[in-house]
């Protein structure tokens, strides 16, 4: 079966229902999978956006548990990778985790951060050499 590396941007704009999310949602087709680090990440992102704006607290706590619905398969990425990609396609630790998924599984990789898209599309570039 063939996956999807899906990355907490992406996530985040279809769960907090954000204009970017339609695209997204249109992207993917297959099993998605993504590091566990994404539920840590989402929880992130709805903290913020609490503390943005106190006044939609209900919603963006009703939005975040939609998050738990989601059929994505967590995996543990392979923690020795992280800070060798990280430094070769300067980004962060948490971006290498997706990145070292969508390499290590072959999968493409969905995600709204331009500079791990970037990344991913170098690398991708590289390992069909």
């Amino acid at each position: 079966m063939s996956v999807t590396v899906i990355d907490a941007s992406a996530i985040a704009a279809v769960v907090f229902d954000e204009p970017e999310g339609a695209p997204v949602i249109a992207s993917v087709g297959d099993a998605l999978i993504a590091p566990s680090l994404l539920r840590y990440e989402l929880a992130s992102v709805c903290a913020t956006k609490l503390q943005r704006e106190p006044g939609r607290a209900q919603l963006i706590l009703s939005r975040y548990r939609l998050l738990a619905k989601l059929d994505i398969e967590l995996a543990e990425p392979d923690w020795d990778a992280l800070p060798v990609l990280a430094r070769q396609w300067a980004i962060s630790a948490y971006d290498a985790a997706y990145l070292q998924l969508a390499l290590a599984r072959k999968a493409p990789l969905v995600t709204l951060d331009a500079r791990l898209a970037k990344a991913y599309d170098q690398a991708q570039k590289i390992s069909r050499r």
